[in-house]
């Protein structure tokens, strides 16, 4: 009669372990003088944290990849760290966007690199941020607008070529550092300060007033990467967020260049109202 042995299913764990032992193999850490530092916010990402991180790796030999985690319980971090990754943990979430701003606070980097750890993005695609950044850029954006002509454009999309028209700078039309990837500058680092990056648009807004050299640089379709997230209420919370910083960076903009952000009149005469 043969013997059953019954298996039971492995732990979270030993998952982990496997997975770990599998990318240390495959992967070196970062390098001890970077000229590059990408930066992944990622929060239960561990089913793409190593993927996302190899093609990070690749966009310059001396590189260092600085892995944020916050409030994850699916062994991001660790897997993040087997890949040879610099991370940062935090046992809470942070908020949308916060950790751009502790990943800054600690890359090494003369060019900072934005990603996010859902989005599996192939190196090919993000070295032209570190070039354009390496020619003079102080800020690399991602060249996409999002879709532009449905009848009722999407609120963020909105919002996004609102502010840059009240920039001055039209031509960006929806590009924004609030999507990923982009990359910055040491220098655009040290003007705008790490904390402000928490806040994309409002990152954006102060880099124009303050003269920093901001450019399209390469075309990334996130759109249809990133992963549709469930609605609160009917309501999409992180498009809340989002246009709630724009609004507060459209603020920003009037204090500093008026009530009609620098634009004219035109023929209008308001003297002629009663």
């Amino acid at each position: 009669m043969k013997r059953i042995i019954k298996r039971s299913r492995p732990s979270r764990r030993s998952t982990v372990r496997r997975a770990a032992r599998t990318h240390k193999a495959a992967y070196s850490g970062n390098h001890p003088e970077p000229i590059v530092s990408v930066i992944i916010p990622a929060m239960n990402e561990a089913g793409t944290i190593a993927a996302a991180i190899k093609e990070a790796r690749k966009v310059d030999l001396r590189c260092e990849v600085i892995v944020v985690v916050n409030g994850s319980s699916d062994g991001t971090a660790e897997i993040a760290a087997s890949c040879g990754a610099r991370v940062i943990t935090y046992a809470e979430p942070l908020g949308h966007d916060v950790g751009r701003s502790v990943g800054a606070e600690s890359a090494k980097g003369d060019i900072l690199l934005f990603t996010d750890g859902d989005l599996v993005i192939p190196a090919s695609q993000l070295r032209p941020f570190k070039a354009a950044v390496s020619r003079g850029a102080d800020i690399a954006l991602n060249d996409y607008s999002g879709p532009v002509h449905r009848s009722r454009p999407h609120p963020v999309v909105l919002s996004k070529h609102t502010l840059n028209i009240l920039l001055g700078r039209p031509e960006l039309k929806g590009c924004s550092m609030t999507a990923v990837p982009h990359a910055l500058s040491r220098k655009a680092l040290e003007t705008l300060g790490s904390g402000i990056l928490s806040s994309p648009p409002m990152a954006q807004a102060m880099a124009v007033l303050k003269g920093l050299k901001i450019e399209a640089a390469y075309k990334v379709p996130v759109g249809r990467m990133n992963v549709i997230r469930p609605k609160t209420n009917g309501t999409d919370p992180l498009q809340q967020i989002i246009v709630a910083d724009h609004l507060r960076a459209i603020s920003l903009v009037l204090e500093s260049r008026g009530e009609r952000a620098g634009f004219s009149d035109g023929t209008r005469r308001r003297e002629m109202v009663r």
